[in-house]
């Protein structure tokens, strides 16, 4: 690993103290978190290379051009500091790098809120329909005034599936292969997709050329992961074969996002659809309420297949110590 841990095992001790943090506590405050922070830096940088909406496309070059070099230079600045804290704890005794790196670690993974708030969707819908919508507001960015109960709870599992990967097994994934660093710039870059990856207009701005760097960026960091989220949903929901996965993952317009959405599909047995757009597992039956409780138990599984890894690669790392 490129970091410079004194010892093999540090992270993946990392690893689990954050993830340990983020059953215990959840989320940190606003005003420490870094990525409220990298939000409020590409909502500044957003607001100067995206071109306001009804610009004609003589400017696209520009824009995609700005986009490109924005995404570039904050991604360079994430990197930076990451590394730099790395190379500040280097000198430290490895027990207390671990637990360093864990604390840096967990606010770029997000489990405990994303488990709450899709409970908190299917809490809401028990109640009333417009209260299931409201709470669902929250959790994804598409238009949910005209939804019913049953496009409701489709959402809710999507989401869930979906940010499985980009809130948990992305930044785990990275962490492993480049460490903090990693993580770091694929939490920025999955930020960035998630405020500029538009095509189109959005808050008064035309984000079809300015957000298309960041939206492919996120697409190639992002691949292995979500094939990855799919497999372990499939294989601890005993979901059909990876043939019938993958042909249900390509139903989506989105490279990566159909894969933890169809394994879930699959493993449940319900459709899955965004009117107009995709529909995974049409065979399948409308979700109920017991299918959000499921959905969140079998993502809990992954969590805990992820926690089991950690303990492994600690495992494997301590006997390597000579």
């Amino acid at each position: 690993m490129p970091e410079l841990w004194s010892t093999g095992w540090v992270a993946p001790l990392a690893v689990l103290v954050a993830l340990a943090l983020d059953r215990a506590l959840g989320e940190p405050p606003a005003r420490w978190h870094p990525v409220v922070w990298i939000g409020h830096c590409l909502s500044f940088m957003g607001r100067r290379v995206a071109p306001p909406a009804g610009t004609t496309r003589a400017n696209a070059a520009r824009a995609l051009a700005g986009g490109a070099l924005a995404w570039c230079l904050g991604a360079a600045l994430v990197v930076l500091v990451a590394q730099a804290l790395v190379w500040a704890m280097s000198g430290w005794p490895w027990w207390i790098q671990a637990l360093a790196a864990g604390v840096l670690l967990k606010p770029l993974l997000a489990w405990r809120m994303l488990r709450d708030e899709v409970s908190a969707v299917e809490d809401a819908l028990g109640g009333s329909l417009a209260a299931g919508r409201a709470r669902l507001a929250w959790l994804v960015s598409r238009e949910v005034g005209a939804m019913d109960a049953t496009q409701v709870r489709e959402s809710a599992i999507e989401s869930l599936a979906e940010n499985l990967n980009d809130s948990v097994v992305a930044p785990l994934f990275w962490f492993a292969i480049a460490g903090l660093p990693g993580a770091a710039l694929y939490r920025f870059a999955n930020t960035a997709d998630a405020m500029w990856g538009y095509r189109g207009e959005r808050n008064g701005r035309d984000w079809t050329w300015a957000g298309k760097w960041a939206a492919r960026a996120d697409d190639v960091l992002s691949w292995l992961p979500a094939r990855l989220t799919g497999a372990l949903l499939g294989l601890l929901g005993a979901a059909p074969r990876w043939r019938t996965l993958a042909a249900q993952a390509r139903r989506t317009p989105s490279p990566n996002s159909g894969w933890p959405m169809a394994a879930m599909a699959l493993a449940l047995d319900v459709r899955l659809a965004k009117p107009g757009v995709y529909e995974l597992h049409g065979a399948g039956r409308s979700p109920q309420a017991a299918d959000t409780a499921q959905a969140l138990r079998l993502a809990g599984r992954v969590v805990a297949a992820l926690t089991i890894c950690a303990l492994l690669w600690a495992a494997l790392a301590w006997r390597e110590v000579p």
